[in-house]
């Protein structure tokens, strides 16, 4: 039997779970200039499949690559490694201010 290739995981924060089993992860990225050798940070939103409708904004969440569910959805939530509010985030993303004080 032949084993399937490597997939690829990434850690994102969650931007919206606003339709049904869906989130849209957010990854920074740092990459290295090919001139100027400095290091840049790159974003890329990802849509991935959210089986159990478990995530919330906020959430930083690690995710696989997967077949294709749909047309723009080719990722998979695997865990949520830490929520919004032990982060000291609202559901917005947004710092919660009145927790700090």
């Amino acid at each position: 039997m032949s084993k399937r290739g490597v997939r690829k995981k990434l850690v994102g924060v969650v931007v919206s779970n606003s339709t049904d089993k869906t989130a849209v992860v957010l990854v920074n990225r740092l990459k290295k200039h090919a001139m100027y050798k400095k290091y840049i940070t790159t974003r890329a939103k990802f849509v991935a499949h959210d089986p159990e409708n478990r995530c919330q904004a906020g959430d930083r969440v690690r995710i696989q690559e997967s077949r294709p569910i749909s047309k723009t959805k080719r990722w998979l939530v695997m865990e949520v490694i830490e929520r919004a509010k032990e982060r000291g985030l609202d559901g917005e993303g947004a710092v919660n201010t009145e927790q700090a004080e």
